[in-house]
């Protein structure tokens, strides 16, 4: 939910309209959540659920055997996976898939294996849909001090890290 926040937050500043919000499932500690971010360059007026997803961003690569993950995306949409394994390793057959270790990063910054503002970096390098400056931004709003600045770190060091 955090990160999909922070997305929201940051395409706003990048002068996109926005929506963000999650779907809980089974309330328990540790239960896989969902969360979504509509972007889109005019008013959103829809309220529902997101269906038909053209990104799907998945934080935990072990969710694969534990839910649907891909249910409803869209023709030509794309899957980024923070695991360190090859896209084709993944078994995810005809579909656009882009995978990036950031777990080990994120240990490294931040001391913890938190990777949902490192996971906006690599969507933002493999999308373009939203701007480094738009998601340091999004940060500030959710973190301060130097939590906010190694976050923004992780952002950045995600982003170059993604783009070679």
């Amino acid at each position: 939910m955090t990160a999909a926040m922070i997305l929201s937050v940051a395409c706003f500043k990048d002068g996109k309209y926005t929506q963000a919000f999650p779907r809980f499932g089974v309330e328990r500690r540790g239960a896989p959540v969902e969360a979504f971010t509509r972007i889109s360059d005019s008013f959103i007026r829809r309220k529902s659920a997101v269906y038909e997803p053209d990104y799907i961003v998945v934080l935990d690569s072990t969710l694969f055997s534990a839910v649907n993950i891909l249910d409803g995306l869209k023709k030509g949409g794309m899957v980024i996976v923070n695991t360190n394994k090859k896209p084709e390793e993944l078994g995810l057959k005809g579909l656009n898939v882009k995978t990036l270790d950031v777990s080990k990063l994120a240990t490294e910054i931040l001391g913890r294996d938190i990777v949902n503002t490192a996971m906006l970096g690599a969507f933002a390098a493999f999308t373009g849909e939203v701007s480094i400056p738009g998601i340091e931004a999004g940060v500030k709003e959710q973190f301060s001090g130097s939590l906010a600045e190694k976050n923004i770190s992780l952002v950045k060091q995600v982003y170059e890290q993604a783009k070679k």
